[in-house]
């Protein structure tokens, strides 16, 4: 039995870039936190205002989303079993790898204060010989090249498959594939680099978008039944 490879794509994880650092709401915030604003996380909830006009604002700022899709992944049956490797790719171009046996702040005001850490040193314990994170600059294409192939890409648009049907076909090839799934608001989609890097796209609800920690939850779930994990 392979390891399925779990990609949380083009995620809503960033800190404030530079063009905000002057926004009011921005330094205040960070001030308030004792950092300065490049070291704080872009949160929508708190930063709406200075996201104004920010390119790509539809993507950006959602650390939450991040928060609940890598909690679901983790403590997945999958993951507990040794079965799942899990990445996140960020929208600035940056991934994350997260070895199978972290335990995420279920706080996430924890989460918000590690994310910042990991950005600002590059890996989590900062001085852990095998740390639980790090993070380095990568493109998504460049990641997929390392993954197994078939590359799936659930997206919002693509052809309509049930979840049952991918999970068995992922069972199938005894967890040797890569899912790439949505990082951000379910109001958004995968980039067109983000589907010329994968090798199918699909949807798995056709009535309605789903957020992306059910989606997650949903599948790692099924997998499991399928490889009797649970």
């Amino acid at each position: 039995m392979g390891r399925l490879v779990l990609v949380i794509g083009e995620a809503s994880l960033e800190t404030v870039p530079r063009e905000l650092w002057g926004h009011p709401a921005v330094y205040k915030y960070a001030r308030r936190r004792g950092k300065q604003p490049g070291q704080v996380l872009l949160d929508h909830a708190v930063h709406h205002q200075a996201m104004k006009g920010l390119p790509g604002a539809e993507k950006r700022g959602r650390p939450d989303i991040v928060h609940m899709v890598m909690l679901e992944a983790l403590s997945s049956p999958l993951n507990l079993e040794g079965l799942l490797t899990l990445y996140v790719h960020t929208v600035g171009d940056y991934v994350i790898e997260v070895d199978p046996s972290t335990r995420l702040p279920r706080n996430y005001m924890l989460f918000t204060g590690l994310m910042e850490q990991l950005f600002e040193v590059g890996q989590v314990p900062p001085d852990s010989p095998k740390p639980l994170m790090r993070v380095r600059p990568m493109t998504l294409p460049r990641l997929l090249e390392r993954t197994p192939r078939p590359r799936i890409l659930v997206t919002y648009s693509g052809d309509y498959v049930r979840m049952s049907k991918l999970a068995e076909e992922i069972a199938s090839r005894n967890l040797e594939a890569t899912l790439i799934v949505p990082g951000f608001p379910p109001t958004a989609d995968f980039s067109d680099e983000a589907v010329r890097a994968s090798d199918v796209q699909v949807r798995v609800y056709r009535r309605a978008r789903l957020d992306p920690w059910t989606i997650v939850s949903h599948l790692l779930a099924l997998i499991a039944q399928r490889v009797e994990v649970i």
